[in-house]
């Protein structure tokens, strides 16, 4: 077992992944010599030259399009955002190009591209540094959605990612990059369409992924102490979303908490909640509870900040209310 920040975890993924296989290469603004923002591309540039790791202008729209026709000729291109809110420059090339060719073509193009970066609030870099983009991208048809959440899953999910035949977009939080976990020396892949049976319990489903599945960790952790014994599910494929494993855990708890850090007006909660809704009503003994970060931009103020997002007394405040 070798204990490692997630930002490394990342790393060793791509490393493994263009050693591999030399159609892999990975592009985006510092990702070459500076070894991008979070050094999730450290000394590769050394190792693997300019034409596997390419510097490119700040020209998001351009350098994705150039991604996704290199994806079409048998390359599998890794597209990092030095942050993923700078992707929305890229929104036509992502929706209308990498999600739709492979149909829109007749099956005669693949995209195996991969489209991963940091986001989420992290401390005080404003509001378009602290975009959640995941329900932006969920509504376009032929995207693989997938959030991480340790370094464990980071690296099963990335090497995942690189071998998909389609794209894939993989959320890294911009706070969880100096997470350490120790990872087994032998290589592993994590699906990209199941969820993660976090904890075992039996009165009350808690939903949740990315940086807030610790939050949830948190506030589970005081409620055991109180006599309440929740399930945690980390939803990790958030497109699709594994709705059998959420059902799954419904017929058991019969009750259902769902924290996410995106926005609650047309989140992926609000998807979950109509999916559960339409085919799996009978299965609720109490209404669904939807903790979701406020619908504003998110302040630079750091209370205000704080204030925005969903914390961990406010999951236990939500278990109570609903059990007690």
């Amino acid at each position: 077992m070798n204990e490692i920040f997630m930002f490394d975890a990342l790393r060793e993924a791509t490393d493994e992944e263009m050693d591999r296989d030399s159609s892999v290469f990975i592009l985006g603004e510092d990702v070459g010599h500076y070894g991008g923002s979070y050094k999730v591309t450290r000394d590769l540039h050394a190792k693997y030259g300019d034409l596997r790791v390419l510097d490119t202008p700040i020209a998001e729209n351009s350098f994705m399009g150039m991604a996704i026709g290199s994806a079409i000729t048998g390359l599998r291109p890794i597209v990092e955002g030095m942050n993923m809110s700078f992707l929305l420059l890229a929104f036509n090339q992502i929706s209308n190009n990498a999600g739709m060719l492979r149909y829109t073509s007749g099956g005669n193009f693949k995209i195996p591209l991969v489209i991963r970066g940091p986001g989420g609030v992290g401390r005080q870099l404003g509001a378009e540094h602290s975009q959640r983009l995941e329900a932006y991208f969920q509504a376009i048809p032929g995207l693989k959605i997938v959030a991480c959440s340790t370094p464990y899953n980071a690296k099963g999910l990335l090497k995942s990612a690189i071998r998909d035949d389609n794209p894939v977009i993989l959320f890294e939080h911009v706070l969880l990059y100096n997470l350490k976990e120790s990872l087994p020396d032998h290589e592993y892949l994590i699906p990209l369409d199941k969820a993660e049976l976090v904890k075992s319990g039996k009165d009350v489903t808690i939903v949740t992924y990315s940086r807030m599945r610790h939050h949830v960790i948190q506030a589970v952790d005081e409620l055991i102490k109180q006599g309440y014994d929740p399930e945690i599910i980390d939803l990790i494929s958030l497109k699709p979303i594994d709705i059998e494993t959420i059902v799954n855990s419904l017929r058991k708890t019969h009750r259902l908490i769902i924290v996410e850090e995106c926005m609650k007006t047309g989140g992926i909660a609000a998807e979950i909640i109509a999916q559960i809704n339409d085919d799996y009503f009978d299965l609720l003994d109490s209404p669904i509870i939807r903790l979701s970060s406020q619908d504003i931009p998110t302040p630079y103020n750091g209370t205000l900040e704080r204030a925005t997002v969903i914390h961990p007394q406010q999951i236990i405040d939500s278990v109570r209310m609903l059990l007690d």
